[in-house]
């Protein structure tokens, strides 16, 4: 089942959904020109099934998209971005 990852800009955070259930959330913080992403959690059901990286994708995509830079607090995010180079150049330092 495919992965559907949405922006709450209201609760501040992605959630990603696998039909009906919430599968995983990442919560970030909004500033002038950057997004900070601080914490992403995948529900273990959902583990191992690719939830995390739909989550970053979407996100840095996102971003990218809006000509936002990026502060990765979040370790999954910090090390998603280091295994797919294709995203560095959106992020900037704390």
């Amino acid at each position: 089942m495919a992965v559907e990852v949405t922006d709450h800009p209201e609760q501040s955070q992605y959630e990603a959904r696998q039909g009906a259930e919430v599968a995983g959330v990442a919560a970030y913080q909004r500033g002038e020109g950057v997004i900070t992403f601080t914490h992403t959690v995948v529900t273990q059901a959902f583990e191992g099934q690719g939830v995390g990286s739909a989550l970053a994708r979407t996100m840095l995509d996102d971003a990218r998209d809006h000509g936002e830079a990026v502060v990765p607090q979040c370790s999954f995010v910090a090390g998603w971005i280091e295994r797919h180079p294709e995203y560095a150049e959106l992020v900037r330092s704390a």
